[in-house]
């Protein structure tokens, strides 16, 4: 193996820490979608450079953090190729901000909002939350996750969706027990738009009113839950 190279075995390792759900399939996929090219040797085998696995690190950082479609994504990598800042991405929670080592970024790019619209397959819907495909079919069996309407397409909370279905399924919850919670959100839905109706004005449209309403509802739904739990 030459200086410096890594088999996908040892790029599996070095990522695991920081990305749990990574795997070799997953590394296979983005290769296949051509965001990562790693060199091949002699007999076929891949074999990672540091460029490469920083490359996967910074994919798998923005996916993780920011839920940015493959699309973005190659946006991204193809303006590092060409030498230019990546945009400096805030997380959505927690964490650091997506970098990858200052040998390959310099500088901070412009900042973009973080909370716009994503747009994403049904491909990397599953990619990106690490569903199953059977997974993701009860769950759109029970309506829990669909794409948006007149298209294709899923949006940020699918992706949300499909996130928390896969972490609550290693506690014994599944779409069955999530379309409760769906049912009880459609309850409170129901009771906000009755409550907001007398209140509309023209100085503030129906959607307004309703995210207002919304915030402070679930505001309220969680401190509910947080003193109604056991301590």
């Amino acid at each position: 193996m030459a200086y410096g190279l890594r088999s996908i075995g040892q790029v599996l390792a070095v990522l695991k820490e920081d990305f749990p759900d990574i795997s070799i399939s997953k590394i296979r996929f983005l290769e296949s979608e051509g965001l990562i090219a790693p060199e091949r040797a002699p007999s076929g085998y891949r074999r990672y450079a540091e460029s490469d696995i920083a490359r996967l690190r910074y994919i798998l950082t923005v996916q993780k953090s920011h839920y940015l479609p493959l699309k973005v994504i190659r946006e991204h990598l193809e303006a590092i190729d060409r030498g230019e800042d990546p945009p400096r991405l805030e997380p959505l929670t927690g964490g650091a901000a997506a970098t990858v080592p200052a040998a390959q970024l310099a500088g901070n790019g412009q900042q973009r909002n973080t909370k716009r619209p994503i747009r994403i397959t049904r491909r990397e819907l599953l990619e990106l939350s690490g569903l199953s495909e059977a997974n993701l079919a009860e769950l759109e069996r029970h309506a829990l996750v669909n794409p948006r309407r007149g298209t294709v397409y899923y949006g940020r909370d699918a992706l949300t969706i499909a996130v928390a279905a896969r972490k609550l399924a290693a506690y014994g919850m599944d779409a069955r027990h999530l379309r409760v919670v769906k049912q009880a959100a459609e309850r409170e839905v129901g009771l906000i738009e009755q409550a907001i109706t007398p209140h509309l004005r023209r100085s503030q449209t129906s959607q307004q009113l309703s995210k207002e309403v919304m915030q402070l509802v679930m505001h309220a739904h969680a401190a509910i839950m947080r003193s109604t739990m056991p301590q």
